[in-house]
């Protein structure tokens, strides 16, 4: 095993995981607070690749350098996520809040539905090219290759994740978000708005998503209205695989999963004879999730009550 490839493997890797991270954090972050897996969620992420996209490739012949316009599309993704997740939240989960548990799910598979099939009307099924905005030339870090733009998807991840962490353990806002996690009746009556504090909660992780989903059509110089189901599909594995609830176990399990997946491709038609090629990547996501429904179902950093945002 040459340890460049190894390397190059881990590297690719941990920018995929970046991806989940960010992903993750937004399922893990509704999950602490209403016990509701947002499915969803993986559509936000398509709706900011393709506004972002779209926005462009109308500043596609405008002379701005690419890093700007780059900023302009994620400046244009993240509002226009924020107010399609407050809608969500209030049209399609508020009123289900007191429902029995498989409502709201039966009703998140029925929204992504809905929303994959208005961004298929909206912007076409046909996939639309995301140009590069940065430099191509690769950057060698000890004999593997990254591209500035996958440089970026690590730097811009971490420095979310950072930014999220501290907006949760230093602010008002994020006291009132554990408060109701941990007890929303008894944060009630100390003044916390429980509505208020779900609303903040849906519009942080469409934050995080729009941001994600922009940085996957930049990595894959591509964008589709049915881009969102798998990486959503793979956050949410990461979200369980960390231990859904805890944001810090959302980042680990993210950054595992884009390793284990990254490893897997990477290895798997040596490991099988050629049986296998990197195309079934995405089965290493699954197997991860039936291993640890089956053996450790609180996730490998458990679900700690008091740590949960």
């Amino acid at each position: 095993m040459h340890f460049d490839i190894l390397l190059q493997q881990i590297l690719n890797g941990l920018v995929l995981g970046s991806v989940y991270a960010l992903v993750a954090l937004g399922y893990t972050m509704v999950y602490g607070i209403l016990q509701l897996i947002n499915f969803a969620h993986g559509e936000v992420l398509m709706v900011g690749a393709m506004v972002g996209v779209t926005v462009v490739g109308l500043l596609a012949g405008s002379g701005l350098p690419g890093p700007l316009v780059l900023v302009l599309a994620i400046g244009a993704a993240v509002p226009v996520c924020i107010v399609l997740a407050l809608a969500i939240e209030r049209v399609a989960y508020r009123p289900l809040r007191n429902a029995p548990r498989l409502a709201p799910l039966i009703t998140a598979i029925g929204v992504s539905i809905v929303i994959q099939t208005l961004a298929m009307i909206l912007w076409k099924p046909n996939p639309i090219v995301f140009p590069d905005l940065l430099p191509t030339q690769p950057i060698e870090i000890g004999g593997a290759l990254l591209a500035p733009k996958q440089l970026l998807i690590l730097v811009v991840s971490a420095l979310v994740m950072a930014g999220l962490m501290v907006l949760v353990n230093k602010t008002r806002l994020g006291r009132a978000m554990r408060a109701t996690a941990e007890n929303p009746r008894v944060a009630g009556l100390m003044g916390v708005n429980a509505n208020q504090v779900i609303a903040a909660t849906f519009a942080i992780g469409a934050a995080l998503a729009a941001i994600a989903g922009v940085l996957v059509a930049m990595n894959y110089n591509i964008a589709q209205f049915s881009m969102g189901f798998i990486p959503g599909l793979k956050a949410f594995t990461a979200a369980v695989l960390g231990g859904i609830g805890n944001l810090a176990g959302a980042v680990l399990g993210g950054l595992l999963l884009g390793i284990i997946e990254s490893l897997g491709a990477g290895y798997i038609g040596d490991i099988t004879g050629g049986f296998l090629g990197s195309h079934y990547q995405d089965i290493f996501a699954f197997v991860v999730l039936i291993a640890v429904l089956v053996f450790r179902p609180s996730g490998l950093m458990g679900e700690r009550v008091a740590d949960r945002a």
